[in-house]
């Protein structure tokens, strides 16, 4: 089953490949725009000439640009490996995944947290995945990563290390 934000890779099913991008809702993009033009109104209130409406010019878009800046992380699990924007992570490595509650995020965010853990957080997206790793050489105990199908996620870095370690295997 593939959300809309979610593309299945093509010849591929939901359980072999997970795609999404943590962008930000359409709801936040319309208050940041008005916030962003009370904001320049206030700087360019009174001012002559350019003063008056340069502001409006760069903190509208300047804002916009934000919003779409802060959304771009995309995460997909492929035949081999997690990607989380421009990190990689082989599926070999993982030795669990674990689909999180928000309360279970909140906990692994603040109390349980550990310092060498690898974090994608977006606070607008609820669900979270903990991707549990067993490599020796890396000191990264587990990968935290926000989704908004963390069952999904987790299925699909379960079932993809699986058949990578059916493969290596002899």
């Amino acid at each position: 089953m593939t959300h809309p934000g979610n593309v299945a890779a093509k010849g591929t099913t939901a359980a072999d490949r997970y795609t999404e991008r943590l962008n930000v809702p359409w709801w936040m993009w319309l208050p940041t725009a008005a916030v962003a033009a009370v904001l320049a109104a206030e700087v360019g209130l009174g001012a002559p000439g350019v003063r008056s409406w340069l502001p409006l010019a760069l903190l509208i878009p300047l804002s916009l640009v934000s919003l779409w800046w802060l959304g771009r992380i995309r995460v997909s699990v492929g035949e081999a490996e997690l990607q989380v924007d421009d990190a990689h992570l082989p599926l070999e490595v993982i030795a669990d995944a674990i689909a999180l509650t928000p309360e279970d995020k909140r906990l692994l965010m603040g109390q349980a947290s550990d310092p060498l853990a690898f974090v994608i957080q977006r606070p607008w997206i609820a669900g979270a995945v903990q991707v549990v790793l067993d490599d020796p050489a890396d000191p990264t105990p587990y990968w935290l990563i926000s989704t908004r199908h963390p069952e999904e996620m987790a299925q699909a870095l379960l079932s993809g290390r699986e058949r990578r370690l059916a493969v290596t295997q002899p």
